[in-house]
């Protein structure tokens, strides 16, 4: 346990840098925002690009490895967001709740650690669980939202869904890193290096932005965060690791879908509410708090795979 503390503790510490620099105004909030465009648009996507391009794609798709992620995260969801009407949130709020209690940060932070941590055994599993978060998940809460408004799902609900997929540069970089490995193309070496450059910057350059991040962001709601960080450190990855045993989902992948469950809320979740105006500070605090909590959560959630 001590052993996987200390290897992660370099991780956070790049985002307790990140929220120090940030906190005495050291790096303001539009450095934080041009930082977070260059690793969003480029590092991140250099480096899911390569991961990408280099799978075996006959073995990264397994369908029960999706059911079970989606089995897992959809149960908890579905918890979350009754837990939320029960005590009379409305609907849209009820919504992005249970959206925060399943929809850990596997971009910034679950794919250069965890395959940083577990080998290259993670990156498959970790781009699958990357990607249902965003087609899935993220559309799910894009429609519920737009009904609680309007009443229904028009065309411009689905339109907006659509357009939110094909322009996420995680999602663009992962599909053509993925065709390129269908089409079983060579990457040339000095295209192999300039990728590896690039996406090396990712690391470093999304944990410094994470934490700076932290520190732009309106906190409150303090009460409703802490069950919502709980939900998402603790009953997430124990959803997951069920549905996986029921799915016989095999130890190594799903080793790997219980790590990336157990990451701390996504910080794109603060942007999806601050976009549509719901539930801003329990998001931004729930964001806040799971960050802080998951330097102790995650060794032992890897610890616990890792030693099972």
């Amino acid at each position: 346990m001590l052993a996987i503390f200390l290897q992660t503790l370099p991780f956070f510490a790049l985002i307790g840098l990140g929220w120090l620099a940030g906190k005495l105004r050291f790096f303001p909030a539009e450095a934080t925002r041009w930082l977070t465009h260059f690793v969003f648009w480029f590092a991140l996507s250099a480096m899911l690009f390569r991961f990408a391009a280099t799978l075996d794609l006959p073995a990264l798709f397994d369908a029960r490895f999706v059911a079970a992620y989606v089995a897992g995260s959809g149960a908890l969801w579905a918890l979350g967001f009754a837990l939320s009407r029960r005590t009379g949130q409305p609907l849209a709020d009820a919504a992005m709740q249970a959206h925060v209690g399943m929809t850990g940060n596997t971009g910034f932070l679950g794919v250069p650690m965890l395959v940083a941590l577990l080998g290259e055994r993670a990156i498959g599993p970790v781009l699958m669980v990357l990607t249902i978060d965003m087609i899935v998940f993220s559309t799910l809460i894009t429609l519920i939202i737009a009904a609680a408004r309007h009443g229904r799902i028009g065309p411009g609900a689905l339109t907006a869904a659509l357009k939110g997929v094909v322009t996420n540069p995680m999602i663009v970089s992962m599909a053509a890193g993925l065709t390129w490995a269908a089409l079983r193309l060579p990457l040339p070496a000095p295209a192999l290096d300039f990728l590896t450059l690039l996406g090396a910057a990712a690391t470093p350059g999304a944990l410094f932005a994470i934490g700076a991040s932290l520190t732009t962001r309106p906190v409150g709601r303090v009460g409703p965060a802490v069950w919502l960080s709980a939900a998402k450190l603790i009953l997430h990855p124990a959803a997951v690791a069920v549905a996986a045993w029921a799915f016989g989902v095999p130890p190594g992948p799903a080793g790997v879908m219980i790590a990336a469950a157990a990451l701390p809320v996504a910080g794109n979740v603060y942007m999806l509410a601050h976009h549509f105006r719901v539930a801003e500070q329990r998001v931004s605090a729930a964001i806040l708090i799971s960050t802080a909590v998951s330097i102790l959560t995650v060794p032992a959630v890897i610890h616990a795979i890792t030693k099972g």
